[in-house]
């Protein structure tokens, strides 16, 4: 089983990604932490962003590997643990302008489909395109999706408990600035596939969100199975 979810940043997607991962016992993908390794491995090199053969370059050769279960998950760069200097607001930003690189995508589009379709027994993937172009025929597409505010609010406190936090203010520009970037790319833009299930998560809890997805999943399998006999 391949689960899609898309959706703008602070929306709840990896979150509830690693829930259903857990529950369903599937491979979790973060693809995600994947476009900010290659963010963060380019504010290292110190290339500029506007030079995307040698941004493009940078994604080919690094080494970026996602190990253990969906609530420990480690991110990997170069054989160096940088689960938490990725999740920085600068990364972030460059997370996202990286991705905007046609190759950068083509590279981290090819890795993502070969680790989903290697798994034995499926994967959750969440990200911008999972649904639209990483895997267009996944089992059960979801976006999530929510008002500005509450995505900056979320995330001001999440940034806050880990001590990373600047100021709601500048993070809700910051998520502002993000969707700008996402939808107005060229190549993959945020979209919303036809076929997938949209859940506006602004006045919902984790659990109230979670529990539509399951259901959604269970009634999708449930249907599978009913046309297989």
């Amino acid at each position: 089983m391949i689960i899609a979810i898309d959706g703008p940043s602070g929306a709840g997607k990896s979150t509830l990604g690693k829930m259903l991962a857990q529950k369903l016992n599937l491979l979790y993908l973060d693809t995600g932490a994947m476009y900010r390794a290659v963010g963060l491995a380019v504010l290292q090199s110190g290339v500029e962003f506007e030079d995307k053969p040698r941004i493009a370059k940078i994604a080919e050769n690094a080494d970026i590997k996602l190990v253990g279960e969906p609530e420990n998950l480690q991110v990997f760069l170069d054989g160096k643990d940088v689960s938490e200097s990725i999740r920085t607001n600068e990364v972030g930003q460059a997370a996202s302008i990286v991705s905007g690189v046609s190759e950068v995508r083509r590279i981290l589009v090819e890795h993502q489909r070969t680790l989903g379709q290697n798994s034995k027994t499926g994967a959750v993937l969440d990200g911008r395109d999972i649904g639209s172009v990483v895997f267009p025929n996944a089992d059960v597409k979801f976006f999530l999706t929510a008002k500005p505010e509450a995505r900056a609010r979320r995330r001001f406190e999440e940034d806050l408990a880990k001590n990373r936090a600047t100021s709601y203010e500048q993070t809700f520009a910051e998520i502002k600035e993000r969707d700008e970037r996402d939808v107005s790319r060229a190549d993959s833009p945020l979209t919303i596939s036809e076929d997938a299930v949209v859940i506006d998560t602004s006045e919902l809890d984790l659990s109230e969100v979670f529990a539509q997805m399951m259901q959604i999943i269970e009634e999708r399998g449930a249907k599978a199975t009913s046309n297989l006999t």
